[in-house]
């Protein structure tokens, strides 16, 4: 039986959060043609203004969640989860720790932003309750701008 345990990150697992993040959407860059956003982010200034959750297996990074604190609602910034542990369901444990954290906060709503492109993520966004809100154009397709009520 695997020991999985969720922490808050530190300034000092910024560099762990990046090649964790960089090898999770390495798999999107044929689909769009180039990096996506989060691989491209400076984590050591992103660990000093967002919340990251850290997802260990046996003491080994595995997944992450980004969220933002935007005074009414709770963004989720980045889910990562590291090709070797994909379709474990840790991806929806840290959705499910994040929508833990809007309540915490009281708030009613959590949203994300994804690909249009991204389709299995849209399609898995949608089975846990999350809505399209809207589409916007971005320079190589469209962003999916979706959110999900939450209750305490």
């Amino acid at each position: 039986m695997s020991e999985i345990a969720l922490r808050t990150a530190v300034p000092a697992d910024a560099a762990a959060i990046r090649d964790l993040t960089r090898a999770a959407y390495a798999k999107w860059v044929p689909l769009i043609g180039r990096e996506p956003k989060p691989m491209e982010v400076d984590y050591e200034a992103a660990v000093q203004a967002h919340r990251f959750d850290l997802l260990h297996v046996d003491g080994v990074l595995v997944a992450l969640i980004e969220t933002v604190d935007e005074g009414d609602q709770l963004l989720i910034d980045n889910v990562a989860v590291s090709p070797d542990h994909q379709g474990q369901g840790l991806g929806r444990r840290l959705l499910a720790h994040a929508e833990s954290l809007a309540t915490d906060l009281g708030y009613g709503r959590i949203r994300l932003d994804t690909n249009k492109r991204f389709e299995d993520n849209v399609a898995l966004y949608l089975r846990l309750g999350y809505r399209i809100d809207r589409e916007a154009p971005i320079v190589d397709g469209f962003v999916v701008h979706m959110s999900k009520r939450v209750t305490g």
